[in-house]
């Protein structure tokens, strides 16, 4: 692959990946009561604060992923984000059967993204990115 290519795959995969996070960093703002319900309903401790916490990892994390400013930082902030939020939120093994397939599917859809995560800790940022400026 020329670098062309490759430096456009890489702004691609960042942009893709920033956007759900991105996305979702925005919706709890939106939906913070419900954000915080959902956490409590875990039995985690602070909630509010939890919830506050994941609207700035999301939020910052996407967007310095998406211009690629300490992209493998940020990659590797959202990486360990998205591993904890999977295990405690679509813990399908300790669901019941009716529940467990839509979040083994969430699960291993969030398990992608952080292989995602984890190449652009590695690689980098590609060269169209504030990182290689």
């Amino acid at each position: 692959m020329n670098s062309t290519m490759a430096n456009a795959a890489a702004l691609a995969g960042r942009t893709l990946l920033a956007a759900m996070f991105l996305l979702a960093g925005y919706g709890k703002i939106g939906g913070f009561a419900g954000t915080v319900g959902y956490i409590g309903s875990v039995g985690l401790p602070a909630p509010q604060l939890l919830a506050a916490a994941a609207v700035v990892v999301e939020l910052v994390g996407g967007a310095l992923l998406l211009i690629g400013w300490k992209a493998r930082w940020a990659a590797l902030a959202l990486a360990g984000f998205t591993v904890l939020a999977s295990v405690l939120f679509h813990n399908y093994w300790a669901m019941p059967a009716a529940q467990q397939m839509v979040q083994q599917l969430m699960f291993m859809k969030n398990m992608a993204v952080t292989g995602g995560l984890l190449m652009v800790a590695a690689l980098g940022a590609g060269g169209w990115s504030v990182d290689r400026r």
